[in-house]
């Protein structure tokens, strides 16, 4: 888990969500994990570290194996949002999450 994570982690938490489940492992028997899952709204959220400093999701090979992977979510029914550090440190994520849960409309 990366230092982002737990940065978004806290902002869920004090915003009062639904805990998500860290780690989550949608596809089994495949390898692949969701950094945050609310598997009973079938929402994924995922951070995208190291975009700017040519970190494994922007090069070839990981941005490959990212879009397998965001690829087999959607086939299996999951919703799936990706945020960058910038989203994640200026609250954007937070409330793309929030409209994704439907916090705003008493769900």
């Amino acid at each position: 888990m990366s230092h982002l994570e737990d940065e978004l982690a806290a902002h869920i938490t004090y915003a009062g969500l639904p805990p998500p489940e860290r780690e989550y492992r949608f596809a089994p028997p495949r390898r692949y994990r969701a950094d945050f899952a609310w598997p009973d709204r079938r929402v994924i959220a995922e951070v995208e570290g190291g975009t700017y400093s040519g970190g494994r999701h922007v090069r070839p090979k990981g941005y490959e194996n990212d879009c397998n992977k965001y690829n087999l979510a959607a086939l299996g029914g999951w919703r799936v949002f990706r945020f960058t550090g910038g989203m994640v440190r200026d609250g954007s994520a937070l409330a793309t999450i929030e409209e994704a849960l439907g916090h705003d409309d008493g769900h």
